[in-house]
């Protein structure tokens, strides 16, 4: 039990605190006293959460399917939590941006470990089944996912390699965001035409897109860790959990996605066109794409061979000596 002269101060303390609201203390204690204890159940708004599994046709896995794309999303959503905090940040702190360079890895290693629900959790069969129904409805149009790297890196690093090195920092937001890689995992690489999962994703989303491009522009973790004294710079944990950032959201993770897309979508060795009409075998592949976030941590020799050995390793065991 506190003592009367510990509660004496935290009421003091309290009326200080509401008495500019407008109303006194003695009413704040009144809405205190009538209201009802808070429960588990109504704090996390669980009968809520639960109820948002709808799926679209009878077959069980689609479930499994959704279920899992929300959770990814809850995961993105704290990924962004915490790049939003660095983002913000003014002091500079070494030791801060470790600990949110941390937590962001934390996530990322679950989201990696908890891919086999998707590759090993659902019978192909009822996959490429109930897909049918999902059209054009993709994974790539997570809108979250876009904003992790937005935060994460300046856009010129988000140009598609093939175009990189005609562009810079000194070009437009908007030119950058015209060439960003994904575009082109959604565009017929024969006709141009833009696929209507991609048409969807621009009409809802491009405004905000470009609109957080343009608060990070200078601010992005990458220009955070470039604006650091040359000493915090060399900090080598600091470092280490920007290149474990870097493998996780840019080899680890689209890794996980082709081993789950080989597994449902390549049969006889052909492969079946993503529900998005993605070109997934063209955009998963993260020695294909080289999105580095942190390219100054890099030798040439590294930035050339990015994704090559994790591929290699992944999909051709045999030739791969790592």
């Amino acid at each position: 039990m506190k003592s009367k002269e510990d509660i004496d101060m935290q009421i003091s303390k309290l009326e200080e605190k509401y008495k500019n609201s407008g109303q006194d203390l003695s009413s704040y204690l009144d809405g205190l006293l009538y209201q009802r204890y808070l429960t588990y159940w109504d704090y996390i708004h669980l009968d809520t959460l639960l109820s948002l599994q709808i799926p679209r046709t009878h077959f069980p896995d689609e479930e499994i399917f959704i279920m899992y794309h929300q959770i990814t999303e809850l995961y993105f959503k704290l990924i962004l939590h915490e790049q939003k905090q660095l983002v913000d940040d003014k002091t500079q702190s070494v030791a801060f941006f470790i600990e949110k360079a941390n937590r962001i890895n934390g996530y990322y290693r679950v989201l990696i470990s908890s891919f086999s629900i998707m590759i090993n959790g659902m019978e192909r069969e009822q996959f490429l089944q109930y897909r049918m129904a999902l059209l054009p409805a993709s994974g790539f149009q997570s809108a979250q996912y876009r904003m992790i790297e937005i935060y994460a890196t300046s856009m010129e690093n988000l140009v598609h390699h093939t175009e990189r090195d005609d562009f810079s920092s000194a070009d437009g937001i908007e030119e950058l965001y015209e060439h960003i890689y994904w575009k082109k995992g959604a565009t017929d690489k024969d006709t141009g035409e833009k696929t209507l999962t991609l048409k969807q994703f621009e009409y809802r989303y491009t405004p905000r897109l470009i609109r957080i491009a343009k608060q990070v522009e200078n601010s992005s973790i990458y220009s955070k860790y470039l604006q650091l004294p040359e000493k915090d710079k060399q900090n080598e944990l600091l470092i280490k959990a920007l290149k474990e950032l870097d493998i996780n959201a840019n080899v680890n993770w689209p890794l996980m996605h082709m081993g789950s897309a080989y597994r449902y979508l390549a049969k006889d060795k052909k492969p079946i066109d993503a529900t998005g009409g993605t070109n997934w075998k063209e955009y998963l592949p993260p020695s294909f794409q080289k999105i580095i976030f942190f390219p100054e941590l890099y030798s040439k020799e590294e930035l050339n061979d990015w994704g090559k050995q994790w591929v290699d390793h992944i999909f051709n065991p045999e030739k791969s000596t790592h």
